[in-house]
C-alpha cells in the first residue's frame, strides 16, 4: 500500500465494496522458496472477515497447506501512467495512478465436503450480475463430470485480520493539476482509462 496518507483516506466498507464488485484477485503466501501466487475469484461474506475461493489441487499453493499460513489477497481496479506534461505546475515527475485493495489474514484449506456447496454460492453470486439472464446451475454438469471436477480442486477461506487500500488519484495535486491530468490520462495507456479518469474527476475518488 502506497505510503502518503493522502491516498489512504477510503473507508473500509469502500475498500470492501470494491472488492466485492471487482470480484478477482492475486492470494499470495510466502513459500520456502519465495512467494506463491494464485489469481482467483474471490467470494466474500457479508461482513468482509472471510474470504473464499478454490485452486487447482495441483497448484503449489493447495500442497502448502497442511497448515493455516498467513496470506495477503491483492485486488487491483483501473490505472494508468501520469504524464508530467498533463499539469499546469512545472517541476513535476511521471507517475502512476491506481487503485488497489488488499485483505491480509490466515489462509486454510477446507474440507473437501464443502466444496460443492462453495461451487453453488460462487456461480450464484456471479451468475446473478448476468440478469436477466437466466442462471447457470451445477445441476446441469453431469454427475461424473462433475465428481472429476470436484477431485480436481481445493477450497479455500481466509480469515481477514485487516483491509487496506490505496486510491491513487491524484489527491495530492492542485486542482489545475488534477484536472489537466484527468483529462489527458483517456488518451493514454493503462487499463480501464476512463473509470480512472471518473475516479479522479471527483476531489475525493468517492462515488
Amino acid at each position: 500500500m502506497h505510503p502518503n496518507r493522502a491516498f489512504r483516506g477510503e473507508t473500509t466498507k469502500r475498500h470492501l465494496t470494491f472488492v466485492r464488485d471487482r470480484v478477482f484477485g492475486t492470494l499470495s503466501v510466502n513459500g520456502p522458496e519465495g512467494p506463491v501466487m494464485a489469481h482467483v475469484p474471490v467470494l466474500l461474506s457479508e461482513d468482509g472477515r472471510v474470504a473464499e475461493a478454490h485452486l487447482v489441487r495441483s497448484n503449489p499453493m493447495a500442497r502448502m497447506l497442511d497448515t493455516p499460513l498467513p496470506a495477503v489477497i491483492a485486488v487491483t481496479g483501473p490505472d494508468g501512467y501520469v504524464s508530467p506534461d498533463w499539469y499546469e505546475s512545472a517541476g513535476q515527475v511521471p507517475t502512476w495512478n491506481y487503485v488497489a485493495v488488499h485483505l491480509r489474514g490466515t489462509l486454510t484449506r477446507m474440507p473437501d465436503d464443502i466444496l460443492r456447496d462453495l461451487l453453488v454460492r460462487q456461480s450464484a453470486a456471479y451468475e446473478a450480475r448476468l440478469a436477466p439472464k437466466p442462471a447457470w446451475l451445477i445441476d446441469k454438469v453431469d454427475e461424473v463430470a462433475l465428481g472429476k471436477l470436484l477431485r480436481a480442486i481445493v477450497p479455500v477461506r481466509l480469515d481477514v485480520d485487516r483491509v487496506d487500500g490505496t486510491w491513487k488519484l491524484s489527491q495530492n495535486k492542485t486542482e489545475a493539476d488534477r484536472n489537466g491530468a484527468t483529462e489527458s490520462i483517456k488518451q493514454g495507456f493503462g487499463s480501464e482509462l476512463p473509470t480512472l479518469a471518473t475516479l479522479m474527476r471527483r476531489r475525493d475518488g468517492a462515488k
